[in-house]
């Protein structure tokens, strides 16, 4: 069995090489496949230089459909799983073996790569907005999720098939809390993630206020009239490909 390694990128020409070059070093059992999503920078270039495995996409379509675009490629390459994994350097590949062994083991749907799992998130601005959706997560499917905002998220291929069947699912916190109330088991390892290496988030203050929002109405109200969906049947294990 194999999981594979998706790396949504837009305009991370800066950051993507030592990203590479860190997977190689410490996890080169696992392939990958980035997802330049219409970038504007050295991105695509970059890419055909150092001969990386890499999908160009021909404008950018956001973080959702870059995913969704490496679902469809773990599917259609026969992966039993399918890591989201950033460009800019935060998510850190001494972990991959951990979330994975979870899922393995637990023959669970999704594993969340947690910065806050048996330790309290701490109260700053920045977290303010996944303290809310924590509760929110709570109150609408009642589950404990220590880290919902977090995206280094590990899927089964049950699930990146509903995400590639409704176009309307994202990897965010809304999303995953109505797979949770569909039946899906959701786990969270723990990690520590560093900060962005170099160049601009999109989530400015503004942008993450309103994030926040969104996700709450979601969760709390609009995914309630989803259409229902059944989730697959578990694997039995899932392992790096050897």
């Amino acid at each position: 069995m194999k999981a594979l390694i998706i790396i949504p990128a837009y305009n991370e020409g800066k950051n993507l090489k030592k990203v590479i070059m860190g997977l190689k070093q410490i996890c080169p059992h696992y392939d990958y496949i980035i997802i330049n999503d219409g970038s504007t920078d050295d991105t695509k270039e970059l890419c055909i230089r150092n001969g990386y495995n890499v999908i160009n996409l021909p404008k950018n379509e956001g973080l959702a459909n870059a995913v969704r675009k490496g679902m469809e490629y773990a599917l259609e390459n026969g992966y039993d799983a399918g890591l989201q994994f950033d460009a800019d350097g935060q998510h850190l590949p001494q972990y991959i073996d951990s979330m994975v062994n979870c899922m393995k083991e637990s023959g669970c749907d999704i594993v969340i790569g947690s910065r806050f799992l048996h330790s309290k998130m701490p109260f700053r601005l920045r977290t303010v907005g996944g303290k809310m959706i924590c509760h929110a997560v709570r109150h609408a499917v009642n589950a404990e999720l220590s880290d919902p905002t977090s995206g280094m998220r590990l899927f089964s291929d049950g699930i990146m098939s509903l995400f590639v069947e409704n176009r309307h699912f994202t990897p965010e916190p809304d999303t995953v809390a109505f797979l949770i109330r569909m039946g899906a088991d959701v786990r969270e390892v723990k990690v520590t993630m560093e900060d962005r290496m170099a160049g601009q988030s999109y989530l400015t203050p503004i942008n993450a206020t309103k994030y926040m929002f969104k996700m709450m109405k979601t969760i709390l109200h609009s995914q309630k009239s989803w259409q229902t969906v059944e989730i697959p049947a578990k694997k039995q294990s899932v392992t790096a490909k050897r």
